[in-house]
């Protein structure tokens, strides 16, 4: 029996229904609550579904949004501000999955493949709400990150009442989003976790595809090999993670699988965008590169009505992700209250440009028109449009010697830098960097970042890249600035023989303006905590390397190390 009341949020009155039970085809119920205006009429709905908990999300009514690096952001405190839908004149669902929260039936895997997919239970959710007296027959959802994906997931299911989507924050290649350039990325065990401030699922009956398919003694075999692995046998909560996977099912999974493969491929909705029908919106931050990328391919893929908001770079945003709110009311006034508002005769591209601060249109991604052109890693540390024209007798490589964390919490840092520009010099696009590399293991992180360093000292973190040493083979989707790694299989390092590494930088828009400096900086480990690590979840860092390497940086006439980046035509190269 649903408890019904009332209730002030906003200055106003809400009318609040709890505990709903909503059916599923196979016989499940999903646990719900709404929240709309007291007026007794029906208006559109906005649906909002995660594992996250619908108790958790109705911490909005009484917590003002949170930003990083406050310590009461959640990052699992995703579904929107609830009195600000109720105030635009929509009824707010918020739906546990099942599996989750107050929900029956269970969850198996990430995704849920396995089991009964979320897709479906999303399309037996909607046309419910859409059946409700409190409804007008017209549903959009609402939510980032998990909510955004689960939103692509649902529309593809194509259930008829549902009109359009906006999805912010969302993630698509699983993969990618865990493991960035075959590197291991923590946040994903923060948001199944629980780690680092974030909440995490609200686990009711989630269970682990990888123990559904494996038998004990075939896991068994699976966590030696995978403890085999010097970096994972080095970071303690992995350890315990493998040996003891209950309550931690959907990161023991991903722990397990850190090769690209079918069992991400079969999670991944970017595969379903043929299915969708209905207008899309998408949204992200560049922050977030690695679903920069997500978002992009999808959009591509996507054969519908669509718009493409690429954000500014805060490294992460508030929660419940206010600042999105105002396109998003756009969005639905448009496709769900029928109010011309001149949405669509804008440009289906709009992305936010650092350094100009100013925002861009056009008719795809990039929105302009882009040359990638080389800047060359010199002799002290020097960034230039020019190669080296010395061997490697002359022009000695660049190195460092990483020990790992467990001895010590020093990082070591290479940096290359541009002379300050003498004009504006606009990148829009995906870059790459080229590394001739030697070590002494059969593996190590390359980590990159990017910068816009100011005369005063300030910086601006612009995009980033990542490779694992043993991820360095390509695919046939390489181009010059865009390259890919197919990420299913691991070829050790020769020790002693130079390589040459290509990272994929993240997509990025920054304009360099007169007397700043373009700087790269090259680690195998990222720095415990700076300017813009302080600004993140403390479970926000990859997995540091578990063994001491030994950096070789060759940069001389033979070895070309390089950055290949987007210029668009208005641009300098600086030097």
């Amino acid at each position: 029996m649903a408890d019904i009341r009332e209730i002030d949020a906003g200055g106003r009155r809400i009318t609040v229904r709890k505990d709903l039970r909503v059916p599923m085809r196979d016989g499940v119920e999903l646990a719900a609550d709404t929240y709309h205006g007291t007026e007794d009429e029906p208006r559109p709905a906005l649906v909002a579904l995660s594992p996250y908990g619908k108790e958790l999300q109705a911490l909005a009514l009484t917590t003002p949004a949170q930003r990083r690096p406050s310590p009461m952001w959640d990052g699992c405190i995703e579904a929107g501000d609830i009195a600000r839908v109720v105030a635009e004149d929509y009824a707010h669902v918020i739906g546990d999955l099942r599996g989750s929260g107050d929900s029956g039936g269970e969850m198996i895997g990430n995704y849920n493949a396995g089991g009964v997919p979320l897709g479906q239970d999303a399309y037996d959710f909607i046309e419910w709400v859409a059946a409700q007296p409190w409804c007008d027959g017209n549903v959009g959802m609402i939510g980032i990150s998990y909510f955004g994906s689960m939103q692509v997931l649902a529309a593809a299911e194509r259930p008829p009442h549902l009109k359009a989507i906006f999805v912010s924050g969302g993630h698509y290649d699983f993969y990618e989003t865990t493991y960035h350039g075959g590197i291991m990325w923590f946040m994903p065990r923060a948001a199944r976790e629980g780690r680092g401030g974030d909440s995490g699922i609200a686990h009711a009956n989630v269970k682990s595809r990888m123990q559904q398919v494996h038998s004990p003694e075939e896991l068994r075999d699976l966590v030696e090999e995978r403890l085999q692995d010097p970096d994972v046998a080095a970071w303690p909560n992995l350890v315990h993670v493998l040996k003891y996977p209950r309550n931690r099912e959907f990161w023991f999974d991903i722990v397990l699988n850190h090769l690209d493969g079918q069992w991400y491929e079969e999670r991944n909705p970017i595969a379903l965008a043929p299915n969708i029908d209905i207008p899309v919106h998408l949204q992200i931050d560049q922050g977030r590169g690695w679903s920069v990328d997500g978002t992009i391919e999808l959009f591509n893929a996507l054969e519908c009505p669509k718009k493409l908001d690429i954000g500014p770079y805060p490294p992460m945003q508030s929660r419940p992700f206010v600042e999105e709110h105002d396109a998003m009311f756009r969005w639905y006034d448009y496709w769900l209250k029928g109010i011309d508002n001149g949405v669509m005769d804008e440009p289906a591209v709009t992305v936010f440009v650092e350094g100009a601060r100013e925002r861009v249109t056009g008719s795809q991604w990039p929105p302009k028109d882009v040359a990638h052109r080389s800047l060359y890693l010199r002799p002290r540390g020097k960034l230039s449009s020019e190669p080296e024209p010395m061997g490697a007798e002359h022009a000695a490589p660049d190195g460092f010697y990483q020990a790992p964390l467990t001895v010590t919490d020093r990082v070591e840092i290479l940096s290359w830098s541009t002379d300050p520009f003498t004009e504006d010099a606009e990148l829009i696009g995906t870059g790459a960097a080229h590394l001739f590399a030697e070590i002494d293991q059969d593996d190590t992180n390359f980590i990159l970042r990017l910068w816009d360093a100011a005369p005063n000292g300030d910086r601006q973190l612009i995009t980033t890249g990542y490779l694992k040493a043993s991820h360095r083979e390509l695919d046939d989707r390489s181009t010059e600035g865009d390259p890919h790694h197919p990420h299913t299989r691991a070829i050790p390092v020769e020790p002693g023989a130079v390589e040459e590494y290509v990272l994929r930088l993240y997509p990025f828009a920054a304009t360099f303006r007169p007397g700043h400096r373009l700087v790269v900086e090259l680690s195998n480990d990222e720095p415990l905590a700076d300017a813009h690590n302080s600004l993140l979840p403390p479970d926000a860092f990859h997995l540091p390397v578990g063994r001491p390497v030994t950096h070789k940086i060759y940069r001389d006439a033979a070895h070309r190390s390089r950055l290949v980046l987007p210029f668009t035509a208005r641009s300098a190269a600086g030097e």
